[in-house]
């Protein structure tokens, strides 16, 4: 088989190399891993060959300055994120056959071969440019870590390789008011020697492999990101860095430069599948270079530049391998209407997940996979989880199944009986669910997985609809043979269920083949003979008890995940609150003027004709006065009653309203206006001197 009649011997599937500077969250999750496993499961189990890659991206720029932050070594740090990661990839059932790092030697290796295959070839550019150098951190400045305007839409946070917000592709010396991301200070200009991949050289090759050869295939969100960047003219992008962490360039002279991260990494497929084929004593390079090959990129859309134009480039320089045939990418999931934030821990960790959440992966799978960002940014929130559970899986697709086994085992001795005269219902009942292989398919070979999320979901809803259109429960009172073949024809679409939820619900499918008992068997049920099989199940086999494959989500654990939230929301509003310039500077003697002294608020009332106004009468252990203050619109009188302050006692009296006002009543406010008295941590007594 090849590519030439559009079949192919064998699918190579990458799966986007998560960094090592922190954990998996749900976007992750989402946008990349979920959509990849669910795929090349549902490859196997329609028999084909596939290969499954994937692994740590340990290298760049932001890995030591994270290590600096925490303390450690870089490679403390990357061993400790991607022994975190690799334990969420688990946990949540991503099926690789091979999970890597770019660290491993085999890595480095790999890609300083390529790197010097090209380079022999006279692949590269060799230029002496101005790039951008932070003076105090003493470096020279990655893209990623140079932020400012940007020059086409004004977006104040472009990054200096590319604009999020319009998507233009940038040079970092393009930004307007640029700033370092490590230090805040404004770069200067330095010269420095590095090698560049032409991008130029390969335009009309692009523009005739994608624009013209893909533009049916590829999804829009990603097509019209390539055809913009290809519309604008490529050029020359550097493939080396000015950095001490990373993979250094294997030539003489290039001392204290490194691979540029975006070179490195996606040769990362290319190691990991060796490191694969090592171990499983297999050959590597059928998997990259035998035009029979399928190759497919599962990436989020900030990466499809480097997928679609940047690494197809570098492959077609190098000349051996095969291009990718579809980079299905997904755009960005938000959480809670904001955008999901690393640094502001505004996510939901897999991690934490399992702990609030134990078993219940696959309801996170089923969720972020009914609501995938697939080709515009879309939103998670907790109240659609918890109804995409309780509503979907536990309402439909669990308790069809709890309905069919518990009936067998009541019935029929939990056996699936013989069936008798089949009615016009069972045999459209049968005809429908043969036919969801076939859709479920074609959702999935065009990467539409919300699309087939649903079509599974509607094959649950047939088994409902049956169920509670032929009684069972009812019929079986006066015709017992009747009530069997009611429920032959509920376990045939139970057992179709058990194999097509496999991609989408993979533990689920464990728990139903155990309840089905589908090991006992004799012919084994697959995806291929669903269509064809007359009976999935036959007559005689015995299933196993039944169980809740769902438990339905309360209130209130939702509610403690949206206080969560709310806490890092409150956290990040007063780190980032703006803070009031400083006052010119005083003398110790100007402070020492000041008489500031625990007071008792004894009496308060609103000032009549004024809104923001309350009258009061201090206790300030001096005397009894009347402080009038400006704070009507944040407490009641009532509420201020017998409350301690602070009373700054010696300010001269001013007349407020007729009201002469004998002092100060000291008060904090936040980023929201909200005032808080300031006051001591415990009772004192009324005149304590603050000092």
């Amino acid at each position: 088989m090849s590519a030439a009649d559009g079949t192919f011997a064998r699918t190579t599937i990458t799966a986007a190399l998560p960094y090592t500077n922190g954990p998996i969250h749900i976007g992750h999750l989402a946008g990349v891993y979920v959509p990849a496993d669910i795929y090349s499961r549902y490859l196997r189990l329609r028999g084909r060959e596939v290969l499954f890659v994937c692994g740590s991206d340990e290298h760049g720029v932001a890995i030591p300055m994270k290590a600096a932050k925490e303390g450690i070594t870089p490679k403390a740090l990357i061993d400790k994120y991607d022994g975190v990661i690799r334990e969420s990839f688990e946990a949540f059932g991503i099926a690789f056959d091979n999970y890597s790092r770019t660290s491993a030697p085999i890595h480095h290796q790999t890609a300083s071969e390529f790197f010097t295959r090209l380079y022999e070839q006279g692949d590269f550019q060799e230029q002496v440019t101005d790039q951008l150098y932070d003076p105090e951190a003493g470096q020279f400045l990655a893209d990623r870590f140079v932020v400012g305007t940007c020059p086409k839409c004004g977006h104040k946070e472009a990054y200096g390789d590319q604009c999020e917000n319009c998507g233009s592709s940038l040079n970092a010396t393009d930004l307007i008011h640029p700033r370092s991301a490590i230090s805040g200070a404004e770069p200067v200009l330095k010269q420095t020697r590095h090698w560049f991949l032409p991008l130029d050289r390969y335009e009309d090759f692009l523009r005739e492999w994608i624009l013209e050869g893909h533009k049916q295939d590829w999804k829009p969100n990603v097509y019209g990101q390539c055809k913009s960047w290809i519309d604008e003219g490529l050029k020359p992008r550097a493939v080396t860095r000015d950095l001490e962490w990373g993979i250094p360039v294997p030539l003489k002279g290039a001392e204290g430069k490194v691979l540029y991260v975006w070179f490195d990494a996606p040769i990362g497929y290319i190691s990991s599948t060796k490191e694969w084929a090592e171990r499983e004593g297999t050959d590597w390079e059928v998997w990259w270079k035998d035009p029979g090959t399928r190759l497919l990129h599962f990436i989020g859309k900030d990466n499809i530049v480097f997928h679609c134009i940047i690494f197809p480039s570098m492959l077609r320089a190098h000349g051996d391998y095969v291009l990718p045939d579809n980079v299905p990418a997904n755009e960005f999931l938000n959480l809670e209407g904001q955008k999901l934030s690393t640094s502001k821990n505004w996510a939901v960790w897999l991690h934490e997940y399992l702990i609030d959440f134990p078993d219940m992966q696959d309801v996170l799978r089923y969720a972020l996979t009914a609501n995938a960002p697939e080709t515009k940014d879309n939103d998670f929130t907790w109240k659609d989880f918890q109804a995409r559970n309780n509503s979907e899986l536990v309402a439909i697709f669990g308790n069809f199944i709890n309905r069919v086994v518990v009936l067998t085992d009541k019935y029929v001795d939990g056996a699936v009986p013989k069936h008798g005269q089949l009615t016009a219902n069972d045999t459209e009942t049968l005809a429908a669910m043969r036919a969801f292989p076939e859709k479920i398919a074609d959702s999935l070979e065009r990467f539409r997985f919300r699309e087939g999320s649903q079509e599974l979901l509607n094959l649950a809803r047939l088994g409902n609809k049956y169920l509670a259109d032929e009684e069972p429960w009812k019929v079986v009172k006066d015709d017992p043979d009747r009530a069997a073949t009611i429920l032959y024809v509920g376990l045939q679409v139970a057992a179709a269920l058990a194999v097509l939820c496999r991609p989408f619900l993979p533990f689920t499918a464990d728990k139903l083949a155990g309840i089905l008992n589908l090991k006992g068997l004799a012919q084994p049920l697959g995806w291929e003979s669903l269509p064809d099989r007359d009976g999935l199940l036959p007559s005689g086999h015995r299933i196993g008890q039944s169980e809740l494959l769902f438990r339905k989500i309360e209130d209130a654990e939702i509610e403690a995940q949206l206080e969560k939230l709310e806490a890092t929301k409150k956290k990040n509003e007063m780190e980032n609150t703006p803070v009031t310039p400083q006052k010119e500077t005083i003398q110790y003697d100007d402070f020492v003027k000041l008489d500031m002294r625990v007071g008792t608020i004894l009496e308060a009332e609103k000032m009549p004709k004024a809104d923001k106004l309350i009258v009061m009468k201090v206790d300030t252990g001096i005397d009894k006065r009347t402080i009038v203050s400006g704070i009507a619109q944040h407490f009641t009188p009532e509420e201020l009653i017998g409350k301690q302050v602070t009373v700054l006692v010696n300010l001269a009296p001013r007349p407020l309203r007729g009201v002469e006002s004998q002092g100060m009543i000291l008060l904090a406010e936040d980023a929201d206006g909200k005032l808080v008295f300031l006051k001591p941590e415990e009772a004192m007594g009324n005149g304590s001197v603050i000092s």
